[in-house]
């Protein structure tokens, strides 16, 4: 091989190798960019629902970072209370517009770190450590200390574990993942996602241990979120459960379908 031929080989090799080793450095810096999508409070609930039940909440977390949200009263009340934990792009305070249609249960809605108007920026260990300060708050404003717990997408890791930490009622999951692993190695498979991910949502290994009641809601058109990741939480979990495919939706428009409503609301009502 002549030696210029053999030197653009080189240059090639050295370039594939930098690609190859690079990429892996990029994502791994940047995961936090690829898994948490903050968003600003798209509308103060307190404007859009004139006359609402709706109080504005606060809390503070051990690392002095001030978390906010709303409470939204059922009547009458007082009334057990769901916690929901939203998507990695979702602000909740449209959330507020929905309060009819939970069987007589509160809500209440507190952002994420770095969302709407909460403080500070998200992580796993940081979301499941203000979901535990979350729910002590709830059980506080709970009829009987009675509090379940909804999570979506992202969301759904959350809850997990917090029915893992704490004793709820009931769980609901939209579009729920085993492992975030899992669902990041399927997007790319040729990196070595188990090395390189810091936030790993295990729910997983958690779900065997829970004896809560589930209600697992998926699109039928998830492409987010492929079928197999919900099922094989579906399998493990440890308690009762309830699986709801919910036609025609996809990732993004379940909440838009009927069904997803009626499916929420008898859920809760055989947990009062």
């Amino acid at each position: 091989m002549k030696s210029k031929t053999k030197a653009k080989l080189l240059d090639w090799l050295k370039l594939a190798a930098c690609v190859a080793l690079g990429f892996p450095v990029l994502i791994y810096f940047l995961q936090e960019r690829l898994i948490f999508f903050p968003q600003p409070v798209a509308q103060d609930p307190l404007q859009a629902n004139p006359g609402a039940a709706i109080e504005e909440v606060s809390l503070v977390t051990a690392d002095q970072v001030r978390l906010r949200g709303w409470l939204v009263k059922a009547t009458p009340t007082p009334a057990p209370l769901l916690l929901y934990f939203g998507g990695n792009a979702e602000e909740v305070s449209w959330l507020a517009s929905t309060a009819d249609r939970y069987a007589g249960w509160s809500l209440l809605l507190f952002n994420y770190r770095g969302y709407g108007r909460s403080e500070g920026k998200p992580g796993e260990t940081e979301l499941f450590a203000d979901a535990l300060q979350i729910h002590d708050y709830a059980a506080k404003r709970a009829q009987g200390g009675r509090v379940a717990v909804m999570g979506r997408s992202l969301g759904s890791g959350v809850a997990v574990y917090l029915a893992a930490q704490r004793p709820v009622a009931g769980v609901i999951l939209v579009s729920p993942y085993d492992t975030i692993e899992s669902v990041a190695q399927g997007v790319y498979p040729f990196l070595p996602i188990s090395l390189m991910l810091k936030h790993r949502f295990d729910s997983l290994s958690r779900a065997p241990g829970i004896k809560a009641p589930l209600l697992c809601l998926v699109a039928s058109g998830d492409r987010v979120i492929p079928r197999p990741h919900s099922e094989r939480l579906y399998a493990a979990w440890g308690g009762p459960r309830q699986w709801r495919e919910i036609r025609p939706a996809d990732h993004d428009s379940l909440a838009g379908e009927p069904e997803y409503w009626r499916a929420i609301a008898a859920f809760l009502d055989g947990l009062r």
